[in-house]
């Protein structure tokens, strides 16, 4: 007799994307069962410990707008907080973190542990139990065979990890913890493609043995704000600061002594790193032309002296890397708690799953995080949380949960993965979002919530907040469009902010439209605003804000998403026979029937697709 009941969901790996998986699948109703070989490693942020940063800050916004833990769990264990980008457009405010590592696993697990329908077991996950193309169960390390209706991979870089260090290299998945092993060969004996990938991670060094005061200090926010839109959290306060130091040329010509033995260069590694975010040898080879390099020293917690040095991630031997550390200013007497080593691990191509992350090959069988070729906290956790999603509606005959480019962040994300593919750790930025002023950070819940809520993951104590955000926001635009201000109202703000004073009455919304004006400083400095504002919230405030001034641009970027949506309405029936239509190229008719688009709109978006294919295939539609 087995002592595992039959689960609706098996999660295999507690890394971000897992518990995301666990926490969607179990909040919607679906009895799941986090398989981890460490009980003490959930969640653990095995780079640095930051959540958020460009285009990624927005993900965290849309994960807790669904109705995921990843912005709660960021705001609890916050120890700085600043938006980036705040002198672009908010098109590109993106909101950072810097966490607490070990609060941050201690909350995730806390609060799973507190999530109904989540069971947990240690182990390592060895084979999948399937019969017939569908996914039936797993068998562990220990020989046990669960059986589920489905189940989400979340292996991260466990699958036949190999960890690179100089000379030195030997199995894990992280420094210290043992590979996963036989997944990869039943997967590519059932016919699924693999590929390998590289990633690094920097030294840890004793926060005792730096001199700060030959660095600069790198202070939080004044007025921080906070991941999670619900009232559940608040924002940080007494912040701890980052130091920023850099290379120079002496540390460079330390570092290229090893390049001779430097895993990388000699050809052991085969994998390919991430492009935006290469090791500190990687940077002064590509960029020679370059004396210096920024690092970033970032404390790991706050009861902690162990220091994260960013910027510095390296393969190259421990004793290099010593050697080299010694010359950067402020770490003369740098000690280090372990050296920065590399990582090659198992993917597979993201060509291979539907926009519900689920495997094309078999049902019920999802993909995310790692092993679909990302790279980041932020782009697994969202993936976690739509396989988790789309596995408890499948084993409920529901329609999927797909969110488009023009939805989300996270829509982009999968897209790109599903279509495009990638061979290069995939790292998500504002520019690959076409609709990035719609994409904002602050809208995240009006976007989302609504959605979420009609397939049962967001609270109704969610869409309420939501909603009154929505008549808040309409009530200031209101205001603002229909009152009139007098010149001596407005002529002493306008005059201090060097910026023409007016000389008749001209409506509130033209005066916000000028560029030196924003509604803070109307709400400080004329009383006939600050009377009406002072019952409504910082981000309504700013919601409305932006609405007003961007309101021409956000009509032109939703003319575009219209437009690009009538491809979506050309339905392509899933036994459509791409190899009758002649007309279109060899490589198109390959990829389209390997990939079977839903809609001629997705279709347009697979790599190697050409606008001539489309036109195509759309009078074929038409037929």
């Amino acid at each position: 007799m087995s002592i595992f009941k039959e689960y609706d969901i098996i999660v295999v790996g507690a890394g971000h994307a897992g518990c995301e998986a666990a926490a969607a699948g179990a909040n919607l109703g679906s009895s799941v069962l986090l398989i981890t070989m460490d009980m003490n490693k959930i969640a653990q942020m095995s780079c640095n410990p930051a959540m958020g940063g460009i285009a990624k800050g927005q993900i965290v916004r849309e994960i807790d707008a669904i109705g995921g833990y990843s912005g709660i769990v960021s705001d609890k264990s916050t120890i700085q907080f600043r938006m980036l980008n705040r002198s672009k457009g908010p098109a590109m405010w993106s909101p950072r973190a810097q966490n607490d590592r070990m609060l941050f696993s201690q909350y995730w697990r806390e609060m799973l542990e507190e999530t109904p329908n989540v069971d947990f077991w240690q182990d390592m996950v060895s084979g999948l139990l399937v019969e017939n193309n569908k996914l039936c169960g797993v068998i562990t390390g220990m020989g046990q065979e669960i059986k589920s209706k489905s189940v989400i991979l979340t292996s991260g870089t466990f699958l036949n990890g190999i960890i690179h260090i100089g000379k030195k290299q030997f199995g894990g998945g992280r420094i210290g913890e043992k590979a996963a092993k036989g997944i990869t060969e039943q997967l590519l004996e059932l016919g699924f493609e693999a590929g390998r990938m590289k990633t690094g991670t920097p030294p840890r060094v004793d926060g005792r043995s730096l001199d700060y005061t030959k660095m600069e200090v790198q202070e939080g926010d004044e007025n921080p704000e906070k991941f999670s839109y619900s009232n559940k959290t608040k924002a940080v306060q007494n912040q701890r600061c980052c130091w920023i130091t850099y290379t120079n040329q002496d540390v460079h010509d330390i570092l290229r002594t090893g390049f001779d033995d430097s895993p990388m260069y000699a050809g052991r590694i085969q994998g390919l790193g991430p492009r935006y975010c290469p090791s500190i040898e990687d940077k002064i080879n590509r960029f020679a032309e370059r004396n210096r390099h920024q690092i970033f020293v970032e404390p790991e917690g706050w009861n902690t002296v162990e220091m994260y040095i960013n910027g510095f991630s390296t393969s190259l031997p421990e004793e290099v890397q010593f050697k080299a550390m010694k010359l950067i200013p402020g770490f003369e007497k740098v000690k280090i708690f372990r050296p920065g080593y590399a990582i090659e691990y198992d993917y597979f191509p993201p060509t291979q799953l539907n926009l519900t992350l689920e495997t094309l090959k078999i049902e019920n069988l999802y993909f995310a995080g790692q092993i679909n070729g990302t790279t980041g906290y932020e782009e697994a956790a969202c993936q976690g949380l739509m396989a988790g999603i789309n596995a408890h509606l499948k084993i409920n005959d529901k329609d999927p949960f797909v969110l488009s480019r023009s939805d989300a962040y996270i829509g982009v994300l999968i897209d790109d993965l599903v279509n495009k593919g990638t061979d290069e750790p995939y790292r998500m930025f504002t520019s690959r979002a076409e609709y990035r002023l719609m994409l904002r950070q602050d809208n995240g819940d009006i976007r989302l919530t609504e959605k979420s809520h009609k397939i049962g993951l967001a609270s109704a104590e969610s869409l309420t907040q939501v909603e009154k955000k929505i008549s808040d926001t309409s009530k200031i635009i209101d205001y603002f469009t229909k009152t009139s201000i007098i010149p001596n109202d407005v002529n002493p703000l306008l005059e201090k902010l060097e910026t023409s004073p007016i000389n008749q009455n001209y409506k509130l919304i033209q005066i916000l439209s000028r560029p030196q004006l924003n509604i803070d400083l109307m709400i400080k400095g004329i009383p006939l605003i600050s009377d009406f504002t002072e019952n409504y919230q910082a981000d309504t405030l700013m919601q409305a804000e932006i609405l007003m001034k961007y309101e021409g641009y956000l009509e032109k970027e939703q003319l575009l998403v219209e437009k690009m949506n009538r491809l979506e309405d050309f339905v392509i029936h899933e036994d459509f026979n791409y190899q009758s239509v002649k007309s279109i190229s060899l490589e198109a008719r390959e990829k389209l029937n390997r990939q079977r688009p839903k809609t001629l709109g997705q279709a347009s978006r697979i790599s190697g697709i050409s606008p001539s294919d489309v036109s195509i295939l759309m009078v074929h539609l038409g037929r």
